[in-house]
């Protein structure tokens, strides 16, 4: 899992398997496989390298 905060400040927990989209117009949207899309702070290069350094771990181990 990976840590975002949401527009509202709220951080959360999202499971970077589902995500299918990452956009930013010029606010970050994260859309996953669900269907479901949330707003994050975080730029798309933030939310990518995230991702990147979640992979990494998962595979190390």
């Amino acid at each position: 899992m990976v840590e975002v905060t949401k527009i509202n400040g709220v951080k959360v927990l999202v499971n970077p398997d589902l995500l299918e989209l990452v956009e930013e117009t010029p606010d970050t949207v994260l859309t996953f496989t669900t269907g479901r899309k949330i707003i994050v702070k975080e730029s798309r290069q933030e939310v990518k390298n995230l991702v990147k350094s979640y992979r990494k771990d998962i595979f190390a181990g």
